[in-house]
This record gives C-alpha cells, structure tokens and sequence, in this order.
C-alpha cells in the first residue's frame, strides 16, 4: 500500500507531508491513520524541537473523503481524534499552506499552533453546501476567529484568500507563495532558541480553553457529524458535489 503521509526528521524538525494530491489530501481512513502516527512519533522523539506540516499538490487538505462519505464509511471519531492530538501535542506545529484549504482541512489549520500560508492560496468552510455544519472543526477554529466574521463564512461557505484568513486570526502569516519557505523555517529557528520545557508549558497555557471544549465537546461533536453524514439530505449534497450537479435543493 503505498503511503500517504511522509515523514522527515533533521536539525530538530520532523518535517510531516501530506502526499495524497490525486484525492486532494482528503481525510480518507489511511491518510487520517498515517497522520496519527507520524505526529505521535513526532511528539515522543526528544530529538524534534518543532513540527512541520505540510503538503504536495494544489491543495494543503480537502477535508473529509467524500467518496468514502458517500458510502457512509467515514470516520469522524479518528478525525477527532486527529484534531485533539495537534492540540495536545507538546511540540509546537507549523502548517505550511502553499494549497488551498477546505472544510476538515480548516480544522486541521486551525489546530496547528503557527500557520504559514502563500498567497493565491483559498480558504472555504463547505460543510453547509452539501447538507452539513462545521461541527468538529468549531473546536479548532471558532475560538481563534471573529464571531461575526465567523458567521459570515459558515454560513455562506464562500472562499477568501490567505491575507483575509491572517486578519481573521486563521493564519499566522500571508506572504508571497516565494517567500514561504524563509517564513517558516524563520519561525522554526526562534522556537529552536527556546527550551523544550519551555515550548511544550507554553502551549499547554496557550491551549488550555481549548483542551477543555475538546474534552468537554469532542464527543457530542463527532456524534453530530456522522449523524448528519448519514442524513438523507447530506448524502444528496455529497454525490451531488462528486457527480458535478447542483443539489437538489437547488435543482428548481
């Protein structure tokens, strides 16, 4: 089985690559599977100092795999899961976005502790065109955002670009698409000068709230979005969007 997830390790970075472009990164059950254990190995390595996430292709993460959605085989609980971990991890993580985001994948974003992100790339939350709502990815991505701003973009499902998603708190940083790489490994260097001890109490500070609505909410979150996964009236937005068509809310 090939793998979908590579991983690096050198100068105290474990570098983690989303390599699935053919499915866009989706979140299939392999790469969600794979994505787990190399951040784990990367959480338990004394050696890494930092982590990288990052990607190949023209898009950082899809979010969910709707074809396995479609069959009603999608399982949101290690997506879940996936989310607490890059919270819980007590190595800082960087996404390094040179692609665009979508749906699960903002909740990915959004767990991430920097976000680096190019210009050119976009950034959408879906869920509610295709018959669903952010239900997991809220925990990641609600408390960092504007709550009207946040409104607008849950609601609406539009896209907006890298510099909008920085003022929204989204992201770290947008910069140009060449400048990418010297952001991030600018961001790596300073958190090399800090110590281990450091960096791992300053993020549980910094994650705390947030720990606490994933331990508290995580669950009942999980159990929304496969519910609604299942329904009669998400199952018609999910083969609609894979077979090009509008839905049939839409159809008149």
């Amino acid at each position: 089985m090939t793998e979908l997830v590579r991983y690096e390790t050198g100068d105290e970075v474990a570098t983690v690559t989303l390599d699935s472009p053919d499915n866009r990164n989706a979140l299939s059950a392999q790469l969600v599977a794979e994505l787990t254990d190399r951040l784990g190995e990367a959480g338990a390595d004394r050696g890494v100092r930092a982590v990288v996430l990052t990607h190949t292709g023209r898009v950082f993460c899809s979010g969910a795999d709707l074809a396995a959605a479609g069959t009603g085989s999608l399982g949101t609980a290690t997506i879940m899961a996936l989310l607490s971990l890059i919270v819980e991890l007590p190595k800082p993580v960087i996404a390094r976005i040179a692609g665009h985001v979508r749906a699960g994948g903002m909740g990915i974003v959004g767990a991430c502790d920097l976000a680096v992100a190019a210009e050119g790339v976009s950034f959408a939350f879906t869920e509610a065109r295709i018959g669903l709502t952010p239900a997991m990815i809220s925990l990641t991505t609600l408390d960092i955002m504007d709550p009207r701003q946040a409104a607008r973009y849950y609601l609406t499902g539009e896209t907006f670009g890298a510099s909008l998603a920085a003022q929204l708190g989204l992201v770290t940083v947008a910069c140009a698409a060449e400048e990418l790489d010297g952001v991030v490994d600018g961001l790596v260097t300073q958190i090399r000068e800090t110590s281990p001890q450091g960096a791992a109490e300053t993020k549980k500070l910094l994650t705390a709230p947030r720990r606490q609505r994933l331990d508290a909410l995580a669950p009942e979150m999980a159990a929304l979005s496969a519910r609604l996964f299942g329904s009669e009236e998400a199952q018609e937005g999910i083969h609609a969007f894979l077979e090009k068509r509008a839905p049939a809310w839409r159809a008149t």
